[in-house]
């Protein structure tokens, strides 16, 4: 369990550096490469949310027992 906690905090981190590189680029005007690195972000994003789900499940079936 303490594992998918910790991998959906990576994802999580690894998804706002991402949000924070693509500002950048598009800050700069490399739209281009800003929206390659939104994309990436969201899917870091959308993993996080998966693993988060499963370590809430798993917490919550835990706490049941």
């Amino acid at each position: 369990m303490k594992d998918t906690h910790q991998r959906a905090a990576e994802l999580h981190r690894l998804a706002a550096h991402a949000h924070e590189v693509a500002a950048q680029h598009h800050g700069k005007e490399d739209h281009l490469s800003g929206h390659e690195l939104s994309k990436q972000a969201m899917e870091h994003s959308r993993k996080a949310w998966e693993h988060a789900q499963e370590a809430h499940k798993k917490s919550e079936s835990s706490v049941k027992k």
